[in-house]
Formats: structure tokens, sequence, C-alpha cells
């Protein structure tokens, strides 16, 4: 069985910064494309980022481009998220799943629908 397990969310001020984690499990993991994915107040789950699976290419939303890093170690089966100059409008519970698909024009990672996902992290920035 798959699991997805996020932290490294909190509050923070607008400016500062935070390093998000998510440990996978139950599935090969570097083989696979990672993405991030948030849901903010009343919004839909949206794409943040997601790196390839040897690490070298990773692609962003254009609403976190030079603010956010992805990165993965897949010794440790994880990936992670450095949330720089965070916003108010980055208040969001934060989520990691494997791509089953990437494109690489218009940065996107879908996940399989009938997956699961983890818990989350909640991020909220105050300003």
């Amino acid at each position: 069985q798959v699991q997805l397990v996020e932290s490294g969310g909190g509050l923070v001020q607008a400016g500062e910064s935070l390093r998000l984690s998510c440990v996978t499990s139950g599935r090969t993991f570097d083989n696979n494309a990672m993405g991030w994915f948030r849901q903010g107040p009343g919004k839909e789950r949206e794409f943040v980022a997601f790196v390839t699976w040897s690490g070298t290419g990773k692609y962003y939303a254009d609403s976190v481009k030079g603010r956010f890093t992805i990165s993965r170690d897949n010794a440790k089966n994880t990936v992670y998220l450095q949330m720089d100059s965070l916003k108010a409008e980055d208040t969001a519970m934060y989520y990691c799943n494997f791509c089953e698909a990437i494109t690489l024009v218009q940065a996107m990672c879908e996940v399989d629908p009938n997956g699961s996902w983890g818990q989350g992290t909640q991020v909220t920035v105050s300003s």
C-alpha cells in the first residue's frame, strides 16, 4: 500500500521560509517523477512543482517560480519543497504524490485519479 507522509508545515510571517518533506513507501520511488500540490481554503487542489526521477528536471507553477525549489533524495524515498519569500496566498494544505504522467511545456504532473493522498501539511503565512 502506497503511503505518503508530508511534514514541515507551520505558521510563518510573509517573507519567511519553510522546508517541506514527503516520505514515501509502498512503491518504487526512484523511477517516478514526484510532484507537490496544494489546496487553499475554498479552492481546488492545484499543482505546485514536480521533479523528474533523476532529480535533474524541475518544473514549477508560475505562481511559485523563483521562490520555491523542489528536490529529492532517492536513497531516502523523500521529496522536498523549499519555500522562500512566502506570501499570504501560499497559505494552503500541501501534498506530494507520484506523477503518472508529466508535461514539460505546461509544467504539469498528472496523478492517479484513483490513487491515495497523504494527510498533507498545513502552511499558513500571515501578512
